[in-house]
């Protein structure tokens, strides 16, 4: 059967073919360098991402001792837990998002989106060209979920490199050296927020820090502090790597389908489901795992206890059986069931603010740069679970 090399630089520039080889073939197939079966189908991934006998089961990085501070934060993770566990996290997450926070950043996004886009344009007239990675892409996230945790701004030029450092870990066959930088930048990152988390006590804020901090120190203590540090890792990790690469891809994505950009340009109302075609079109996570609890069946394959099975989003992104024409980028695409933010109990908790930094991010580019084209061949990323880009550099005639 057809498989793929997920370190073949050809593959990673376009893995979509491949899928689509593979899934005309079967819905489920067992991936030898993974070590585990993996879904081709959407409906196969779904039911992998919403069927209650598969579940999010940490398994500590080894040796334990080396991955401390890793492993602290994926034990305590609202991502890596099952109920009951993670419905006391999620409910508490939820809650403090709910009083408010993501609205209230609401127009500081849209203010910040604009600030940036500016960067590029002043970029594009002083040098013909701009990298929107280094100037929008990449500190966008990072800005909105520092500035949602409370996050001093002289402290903000740390999250981004501590959180590119931890999720390599996530790639499959990580060299050494950089499993033990991912270690010493979870560590850092684990210490910073303790700091954080004591400025807090005695100066609490409007931000959400303050507001898990109540919850960690409230009668009966509902969070402890160590989950209340894998909270906030969480968020900026999943936010920030989610963000900068949807945004990524998704410009690329307009700037070679000249069609589409010239749409959003000229109806500003295609925003909402432009946002929801550029994560599906290409996924920036493309593999998610599940572990089964129980004995389960997906797609005539049979899971027992302890057994992983593994989610390829990407792949369910383009399956024809639910997407017409599944290679055409379609922005005004709708309805769009991608699994781009998971689905069950996982659906990833930070969409709604996501949705608003892509949405933000394509608004302020096409009213200031609506002649927006590539400039050089754009540089991917060379990990095949989280997709991104390195570089994306633009220019307006």
């Amino acid at each position: 059967m057809t498989t793929f090399d997920p370190k073949d630089p050809a593959f990673i520039a376009d893995p979509y073919p491949v899928f689509a080889q593979m899934r005309a073939e079967g819905e489920v197939h067992r991936h030898a360098d993974f070590g585990l079966p993996v879904t081709l189908s959407h409906a196969a991934s779904a039911a992998v991402l919403r069927h209650r006998g598969l579940g999010r089961i940490w398994s500590d990085a080894k040796p334990v001792d080396a991955f401390a501070a890793f492993n602290l934060l994926h034990r305590n993770s609202l991502l890596e837990n099952e109920p009951p566990t993670h419905t006391r996290l999620r409910r508490l997450v939820s809650g403090a998002f709910g009083r408010g926070h993501i609205e209230r950043l609401r127009p500081w996004i849209g203010e910040l989106a604009g600030r940036l886009v500016d960067d590029v344009v002043a970029h594009i007239d002083a040098d013909g060209d701009a990298d929107l990675l280094e100037l929008v892409a990449a500190p966008l996230p990072v800005e909105v979920i520092a500035e949602l945790l409370g996050v001093p701004t002289e402290d903000r030029a740390l999250l981004q490199p501590w959180s590119n450092t931890i999720v390599k870990m996530y790639e499959f066959g990580l060299p050494e050296e950089q499993r033990a930088r991912a270690e010493q930048a979870a560590a850092e990152f684990v210490g910073y927020l303790r700091e954080l988390i004591a400025l807090r006590r005695k100066n609490p804020g409007s931000d959400l820090v303050s507001d898990l901090v109540a919850e960690t120190d409230a009668d009966g203590g509902k969070l402890t502090e160590d989950e209340l540090v894998a909270t906030a890792v969480l968020l900026l990790m999943a936010g920030h790597e989610a963000t900068v690469n949807v945004i990524g891809n998704g410009v690329l994505a307009l700037m070679r389908h000249r069609d589409q950009w010239q749409r959003l340009v000229d109806d500003p109302g295609l925003l909402a489901t432009a946002v929801e075609e550029l994560i599906r079109f290409d996924s920036p996570l493309q593999l998610f795992e599940r572990t089964a609890t129980t004995e389960v069946e997906i797609a005539g394959v049979t899971l027992r206890p302890g057994d992983k099975i593994a989610a390829l989003l990407g792949a369910a992104a383009r399956d024809p059986l639910v997407f017409a024409q599944p290679d055409v980028l379609d922005i005004g695409r709708s309805p769009n069931p991608h699994l781009g933010f998971g689905a069950g109990i996982h659906y990833c908790v930070g969409a709604p603010l996501a949705r608003i930094e892509v949405s933000a991010t394509l608004q302020a580019l096409a009213q200031r740069l609506p002649k927006l084209e590539l400039a050089a061949e754009p540089v991917r990323r060379a990990e095949f679970v989280i997709r991104g880009l390195s570089s994306l550099r633009l220019t307006s005639n």
